[in-house]
């Protein structure tokens, strides 16, 4: 969900976790899949305090920049902010993502890993925080086709991915 900004060694949000950190028993819960359907409801583009930056890999600047018909620098400079070395959207006094509007994504197409990785995020796949920070207020969660074990252990890698880009 980050991408280092300079080539010194920095530490992640502790509310980033590596996918590897997953225990068996917190894989167990979703072993048959995961039933999931985004209902547009813009609810995950809100901060729920823990959980409050967009971290954005270089990847997701440059798309996001090319979307917007920007520069990088000037993407950044208008909508990025580093903490700890990390690229993150600005947080503006509004608790929800600046680029929601309508409860749309304007960036959809390009939106960053973190959104395109929702609700597959590396801590929140265990069964306690699953239900305390997704399902109760996620209203896709017990909707639309099942993923797979496959399928979430693959969204869990990109992000993990995502996590460890430069």
């Amino acid at each position: 969900m980050a991408s280092k900004l300079t080539n010194k060694k920095e530490t992640r949000p502790t509310a980033v976790v590596a996918v590897t950190k997953l225990s068996a028993k917190d894989k167990a819960w979703w072993k048959d899949g995961v039933q999931f359907e985004c209902q547009g409801s813009g609810k995950c583009c809100v901060s729920h305090d823990q959980y409050g930056f967009v971290y954005l890999t270089e990847s997701d600047r440059v798309n996001m920049a090319k979307l917007l018909k920007l520069k990088l620098t000037d993407f950044e400079v208008q909508y990025c902010e580093v903490t700890d070395g990390f690229y993150h959207l600005k947080e503006i006094k509004d608790p929800k993502c600046m680029f929601l509007k309508d409860k749309r994504c304007t960036v959809y197409e390009a939106r960053p890993t973190q959104c395109r990785t929702w609700p597959f995020w590396p801590e929140v796949m265990n069964a306690k925080t699953w239900k305390k920070e997704v399902a109760a207020f996620c209203p896709g969660i017990g909707k639309g086709r099942v993923w797979s074990a496959v399928e979430i252990q693959t969204i869990l890698d990109e992000q993990a991915m995502s996590e460890n880009e430069s």
